[in-house]
Parts: structure tokens; sequence; C-alpha cells
């Protein structure tokens, strides 16, 4: 049962809403690494054309959580928080759109024994995103699991991390990639990276509110 009610579970509808709209543009960015690394690049550039558009939305809804709160939702103390939250999540949608352009624009030479970690880094970073989206819909209900499930984003960035680490560990070391490859993989793989940090600074204000809230 929702702890808020009025102004408040709209602004918590606003913020799932713009919760899917992020997770849609990290499933386009997903399709896109997809169809690069099996050397379809128009396909990709297709899927970079939509990684922007659906970043665009999720800005836009971004905006419009800030209305609602400085209508009126929540108490003047708290609405700093939710802004604050949504401009963080928002930053998530705002990491994949730059890999998808990075990639698109370098065009760097896929190193073939490498296309399955690349997709693991992604999907790790999708995974950490997963478990943030479940940790701020738990603070409508539970608090207590809202702190758990941040504290579990973190252990999900550490492991986005590790396979990040891992891959331009095998990028550097590898003798057929190009050096110009080299240098354009590890501005991707950070970017990609990048996913899974912006989650997890999100995660941290999810924290934050849970505290205060708990009092």
């Amino acid at each position: 049962m929702s702890i808020f009610g009025g102004k408040e579970n709209d602004v918590f509808e606003a913020i799932d809403g713009h919760l899917e709209a992020v997770r849609e543009t990290l499933t386009a960015f997903r399709e896109l690494m997809i169809s690069y690394i099996n050397e379809d690049v128009e396909r990709a550039k297709t899927f970079e054309k939509e990684v922007g558009q659906l970043e665009t939305k999720a800005d836009q809804l971004r905006r419009n959580i800030e209305m609602m709160l400085y209508e009126g939702a929540f108490l003047p103390a708290n609405r700093g928080d939710y802004a604050r939250l949504s401009e963080l999540v928002d930053q998530v949608a705002d990491a994949a759109e730059s890999a998808a352009h990075t990639i698109i624009l370098s065009k760097p030479k896929v190193p073939l024994e490498l296309k399955e970690e690349f997709i693991r880094l992604v999907d790790a970073g999708i995974e950490t995103y997963e478990t943030l989206v479940e940790a701020v819909r738990a603070m409508n209900q539970d608090v207590d699991r809202a702190m758990e499930l941040a504290k579990a984003v973190e252990d999900a960035e550490e492991r986005a991390d590790n396979v990040e680490y891992h891959l331009k560990e095998k990028v550097f070391e590898s003798e057929t990639i190009s050096t110009y490859a080299k240098i354009m993989w590890n501005q991707i793989i950070t970017k990609i990276g990048d996913i899974a940090d912006r989650t997890e600074d999100a995660s941290d204000q999810v924290l934050l509110m849970s505290v205060k809230r708990r009092g």
C-alpha cells in the first residue's frame, strides 16, 4: 500500500514512466551493439537514431516531473530530492546515447574474438539499471526494501566494473586490433561502463532519500 496520496502518487506514476523510457533507451542501445558487432552498420545506425529519440523522450519526461514537483507535490524540503533523482536517472539514458554516437561516428573494427564480451558489458549495465528500477519503485511502498535494493545496485555496479576492466585488458593485449581501434574501443567501453556508473549515482540518491524518510 502506498504511503503517499494525491499529487505525490501522480509524481510516482510520472517517475515510473521516466524509468521505463530510460529502460527503452538501454534496450535500443543493446540492439545497436548487437547489430554493430555483427557488422550490420546500417541497422546499427537505425538503432542509433532510436536511442536518440528515446533519450529525448526521457528528457522530456524528466522535465514533466520537475514541473509537477514545483506545482506542489511533496513538501518543499523534499522536492529537490525527487528532482535530483530524476536528473540522475536521466543521465543513464545520456550515457547510452553518448556510447551510441561514439560507436557510429568512429566505426572501429570489431574484434571478433570479443563479441560476446561487449554484450556482457552492456548486459551488466542493464542488470544494474533493472535493480535501480526496483529500488525507486520500492520507495513508495517500503523504504527498508528500497535501501536494500540501493545497496544491491552498488554490488551490480562493481560486477559491471570488473567486466569493463577485463574487457579493456583484452582489447589492449590483443595483437589483432589496430592502435586506432584500441583507442576508440577504450573510449566506447568507458562510455558503456558509464551506464552502470550513472545508475549507481542514482542509487546513492535513493539511499539518501530512504534514510531521510526513516528519520
